[in-house]
């Protein structure tokens, strides 16, 4: 996504199943304090395990943003209601690694889901959040949604405006450019890997001689 703050786009690939593996690590690498303001609970390693293997890609949408060692550094699940009183409607959650804070990616990953959303015709789209978390709404804040707390916790609600040729186009443009951004990452780091392994086979060899 781009803003007009920060003017650099920000690669934010779409996740299928065949990411499963590094959401799980994703998720296992945020310490306790992140996973209870990520869940609303102190989600142990089983617990974080499960949602990942429940995650449904057919129905949701999820997004990651991957550093140039493949490293899945953010993320957020787009969740589609099956409730058929709110069909229109979906929740917005999102993770990013200690390290990688600091770069606004959080919002980042907020507003490409909510351009998705829009695009599928998402008319309301909430954040369910502890009151302590105060990242996450800040950044409900800021994209204008109302902010209702209740004690510990608190609830963002955002509505969408409808889709138009303008975010259905961007959208696919950003999506092409996500794809080859982590393309040529992979690649990358192949040659990295293999550069790694052909000096670890020189040392080896001169180590023996």
């Amino acid at each position: 996504m781009t803003d007009t703050r920060n003017p650099v786009m920000v690669p934010i690939r779409s996740l299928g199943p065949g990411h499963r593996e590094r959401i799980t690590a994703h998720l296992l690498a945020l310490d306790e304090h992140d996973r209870y303001l990520r869940f609303g609970y102190m989600a142990n390693d089983e617990q974080i395990t499960r949602y990942a293997d429940g995650l449904n890609f057919e129905r949701d949408e999820i997004f990651g943003i991957y550093n140039r060692k493949l490293e899945l550094i953010a993320m957020a699940h787009l969740a589609f209601s099956v409730s058929p009183e709110c069909r229109s409607c979906a929740e917005f959650g999102v993770s990013v690694l200690k390290h990688a804070r600091g770069r606004g990616y959080g919002a980042r990953l907020f507003d490409r889901a909510v351009m998705h959303a829009r695009n599928e015709g998402v008319e309301l789209m909430f954040i369910h959040a502890l009151s302590e978390n105060k990242a996450m709404l800040k950044i409900a804040h800021n994209a204008g949604a109302t902010v209702e707390r209740d004690g510990s916790e608190s609830e963002a609600h955002l509505r969408l405006p409808p889709a138009t040729l303008d975010s259905r186009v961007s959208e696919l443009v950003e999506a092409q450019f996500a794809e080859m951004d982590y393309k040529l990452k992979t690649q990358a780091k192949q040659f990295r890997d293999f550069l790694a392994g052909l000096q670890a086979t020189r040392r080896g060899v001169r180590e023996d001689q």
